[in-house]
């Protein structure tokens, strides 16, 4: 099973942010994933985890929170895509798309 996550979670409290950035924060956040070595890719509106279970992408969500759990108050939203007998879509969706693409330039 392949468990695609992808979330964005930011603390919204003043004492949490600097200003209106939230970078400090999510790179805590990244860090802490970053060392679980769970497989993901930051993007400019989130992060997408992979992971072969549920349990794991939840516990990646509870990874995340703990970054941040001193603040006020933390903005989360979640998306995910679950697909029993595939593996490494975090880069084999994208080579697909990017595959269709390249014989559409062929044609």
């Amino acid at each position: 099973m392949s468990v695609l996550l992808e979330f964005a979670m930011f603390p919204t409290s003043d004492n949490c942010r600097e200003g209106s950035s939230v970078s400090k924060q999510v790179a805590k956040i990244i860090d802490a994933i970053d060392k679980s070595g769970v497989k993901y890719q930051l993007t400019p509106m989130g992060t997408v985890v992979e992971t072969d279970t549920m349990q794991e992408a939840l516990d990646v969500i509870a990874l995340a929170y703990e970054q941040v759990k001193d603040c006020e108050r933390v903005y989360s939203s979640l998306k995910f895509d679950i697909r029993y007998n595939s593996e490494d879509r975090l880069k084999n969706k994208i080579k697909s798309v990017e595959d269709k693409l390249q014989r559409e330039v062929n044609k």
